[in-house]
């Protein structure tokens, strides 16, 4: 099958984004934001960084401290060293794969070697992986997946996309391409809703989707 998958990171490759948010609540409620793990799933996950200091801009009227940014890296890389793990199943998932494969994220590439490396999943997309760093938009706009699209030497239409969040699948669905939702962590139905094709709980049932 002359087919491409495009695994997003957090979420779908290693289970970061319950480890990750946790941190960012409790730094935003340092700061005086009243927010929970919800809020957090609802309005941050999936996003970039920098849209999401944006978005945190406007909940505060006023731009975070200074150190921020580097006391939310510094905070997360230490708790995603302690506590992260690959999503269950993903490992057998990938090596069932007969198509080719890679990465496409909102995360930084510096912190997707770092969580694929915790993980033991780096070697399996060393030279693969495709950052909004990369592009000139972050999701929900398409450009990620196109840019990992052309590296790779695929059409759009060729591509299947594995999100687990729903601005992931829009960005997805607008780069013209297949998109399956991951939703152990997430909602279906929000996923549904954006567009995605096909709605999985279970890495493992993704072998038979593809």
């Amino acid at each position: 099958m002359n087919k491409l998958i495009i695994f997003d990171c957090d979420g779908v490759l290693v289970d970061s984004e319950l480890i990750i948010n946790t941190v960012f609540a409790e730094l935003l409620n340092n700061l005086g934001l009243n927010v929970n793990i919800e809020d957090m799933y609802e309005n941050f996950v999936g996003y970039s960084f920098a849209q999401c200091m944006v978005k945190i801009e406007k909940m505060l009227g006023k731009m975070p401290p200074d150190n921020f940014e580097a006391l939310y890296r510094r905070e997360t890389t230490k708790a995603l060293e302690k506590d992260l793990q690959p999503v269950r199943g993903v490992k057998e998932v990938i090596d069932q794969l007969s198509v080719p494969y890679c990465v496409a994220s909102s995360s930084s590439h510096d912190r997707m070697q770092s969580t694929l490396g915790i993980t033991g999943l780096l070697p399996y997309f060393e030279g693969k992986l495709f950052s909004v760093k990369d592009v000139s938009r972050g999701k929900p706009y398409p450009d990620v997946y196109l840019h990992a699209a052309q590296a790779m030497g695929f059409e759009p239409s060729k591509c299947i996309v594995i999100e687990d969040t729903p601005i992931g699948v829009e960005g997805g669905i607008s780069a013209g391409m297949t998109v399956f939702g991951y939703s152990e962590r997430t909602s279906a139905h929000e996923l549904k809703t954006a567009g995605a094709h096909k709605v999985f709980d279970k890495m493992e049932r993704l072998v038979d989707f593809i």
